[in-house]
């Protein structure tokens, strides 16, 4: 078979089931917005299909070409390690490239701001709304740094201040962060969590975030976000010079 590449999306996975529904819901937003390109979904770990059986029923059908993109927010363990170990296990006719990671991205921070305005806020609010950018947290130090960077870009977009605050693995935590600003004396403090769907980590920021004024939902299935997948697609497919049957692109600053 040929044609453009299969589009592999690779999502983490979670015993609770609002995150395999937000990940399919995110696909269908990708197929809307690229009519014609085939999307597939697999999990490492807990929903099925997983990605090994789903590389195998892509070898099965013929295909040949994969762009397997993770479905995460900054490059971290299962960025760097997990899906490169589970795609060089696929089977040996499937040339696959690895896209990168979703953050950091401008398309990110406009999912952030949008969420955020669904709960209330409106762009007059910028300047007298501190925000916490409330992320899943990582051990990963390039991680940790990359959502400190993310806070201060988000920063210069007109939101009065922006604090980063973890949900595991790193501090500070989300209501840590909501008082934090309080004690600034910033006038309306909002919490945006920086994740893609609900989960055990997105409930305790949501915990974290009852004594903030607003609470904006997770990214989920948003324009933007699909958006984003396409274009993650775009630069891998335009990658060239890769060496390997698997290649990771490299992340994007």
């Amino acid at each position: 078979m040929h044609g453009r590449p299969v589009l592999f999306v690779i999502a983490h996975g979670s015993r609770d089931p609002r995150h395999a529904a937000t990940v399919r819901a995110l696909v269908r937003r990708v197929r809307e917005q690229r009519p014609g390109l085939r999307v597939e979904t697999g999990f490492l770990d807990f929903d099925s299909p997983s990605v090994p059986e789903l590389l195998e029923s892509l070898d099965a059908e013929g295909v040949r070409d994969v762009i397997a993109l993770p479905l995460l927010l900054t490059r971290a363990f299962h960025a760097k390690s997990d899906i490169p170990a589970v795609l060089s296990q696929a089977p040996p006719r499937l040339r696959i490239r690895q896209a990168a990671v979703l953050g950091p991205s401008p398309l990110l921070l406009t999912a952030l701001d949008q969420r955020l305005y669904e709960a209330g806020l409106t762009p007059a609010d910028k300047s007298s709304t501190g925000v916490v950018l409330a992320s899943a947290g990582s051990s990963d130090p390039e991680a940790i740094a990359v959502i400190a960077e993310i806070a201060r870009e988000w920063r210069h977009t007109g939101w009065c201040a922006v604090r980063p605050a973890f949900a595991s693995a790193s501090l500070p935590r989300t209501e840590d962060a909501v008082r934090e600003l309080r004690d600034l004396g910033v006038r309306r403090v909002a919490v945006a969590p920086y994740v893609i769907a609900p989960g055990f980590l997105p409930d305790r920021i949501a915990r974290g975030a009852a004594e903030a004024d607003v609470t904006a939902q997770v990214l989920g299935p948003s324009d933007g976000l699909a958006r984003l997948l396409v274009q993650r697609y775009d630069e891998a497919r335009a990658e060239s010079g890769a060496v390997g049957r698997v290649a990771r692109v490299p992340v994007l600053a």
